[in-house]
């Protein structure tokens, strides 16, 4: 089934040049059915870039999903036109009165940074408040994630000494779990962050499940237990040449950034990039969206309430 986005969006071509079951605003107004609405909140600076990888994931499930797009606020973008930003992403007042049966967070370049220091972050806080009445399940990716189990658990993270950069082996933790069906026992996945949970203390949290894990780059996947919130470290929507990109733009910046680990081949970066966790990433999102949005969701958005019962599917 396909991803509806709006007719004119950069990343339609690019997906549709994959196989990406992507469907226009227009067509999709001639189904009679009920899609999954879903809010991405792109923090990232590339915001093409980013919501074309995110879409790329939602359009390989095979449900049909309705896409909006949310900004955090409305300064010029160095990387993004006023004309992209105009035409396809909305502000939260225009949202802040719907319900949605997900919502995504992206990363953000803000791993440094304290998150009371963050300019925006009382907004932030008050997206994620107001999603946890009004969305179904939220997924939390990189920054985000630490943001949320700070703003919603008080968990503070750890700033590393250099940056946490390369495609790195992980663990299940949980096994069965709907989020992990499919999974092998062991998978690869990209992070890219200045900082890390205390993987101890999310095991001891009374509200958290831990469900992967890796002894290079700590907790990857942690679901709260009332399953209304997913928690990725990492970044399961990179492509093959995001980590590349990133290592360059460091580079030329005078940064003397670390190659980032098993990524290209014998970590050299004149060789080959190793792509090799793309499956397990498109298959994190199709169980979320699955098990999580489209199995729990009320078929009538207005009835969501913030004392629904998550009943547990574990």
């Amino acid at each position: 089934m396909p991803v509806r986005i709006p007719d004119d969006l950069p990343a339609a071509s690019i997906l549709e040049s994959e196989n990406i079951f992507v469907m226009s605003e227009t067509r999709a107004a001639n189904q009679d059915i009920r899609p999954m609405r879903v809010l991405i909140l792109n923090l990232m600076p590339n915001k093409i870039e980013t919501e074309t990888q995110l879409l790329r994931l939602l359009g390989n499930t095979p449900l049909q999903v309705n896409v909006d797009l949310l900004r955090i606020h409305d300064k010029t973008s160095k990387h993004t036109s006023l004309d992209h930003m105009n035409n396809f992403y909305c502000d939260f007042e225009a949202v802040r009165q719907h319900n949605y049966d997900g919502l995504i967070i992206t990363g953000a370049p803000l791993g440094q940074i304290d998150f009371e220091d963050v300019s925006y972050w009382d907004h932030i806080c008050e997206i994620i408040d107001w999603s946890q009445t009004h969305v179904t399940s939220v997924l939390f990716l990189c920054w985000a994630a630490h943001a949320a189990l700070y703003h919603l658990y008080g968990l503070q993270r750890q700033v590393l000494a250099e940056k946490c950069s390369g495609v790195f082996n992980h663990s299940r933790t949980q096994a069965p779990h709907p989020l992990l069906r499919g999974f092998d026992d062991e998978f690869y996945a990209p992070h890219s962050r200045f900082a890390q949970m205390n993987l101890q203390e999310l095991k001891q949290h009374d509200g958290l499940d831990v469900l992967a894990e890796s002894s290079d780059a700590g907790a990857y996947i942690v679901l709260s237990k009332d399953n209304r919130n997913l928690f990725v470290t990492g970044h399961p929507e990179y492509q093959k040449n995001t980590l590349s990109d990133e290592f360059i733009r460091d580079s030329n910046e005078g940064l003397k950034p670390k190659v980032p680990c098993n990524y290209f081949r014998d970590d050299n970066p004149e060789q080959d990039i190793i792509a090799r966790w793309h499956s397990h990433g498109s298959l994190l999102v199709s169980n979320w969206l699955n098990y999580y949005v489209y199995q729990l969701t009320p078929y009538d958005l207005s009835d969501m309430s913030a004392t629904t019962p998550w009943e547990n599917k574990n």
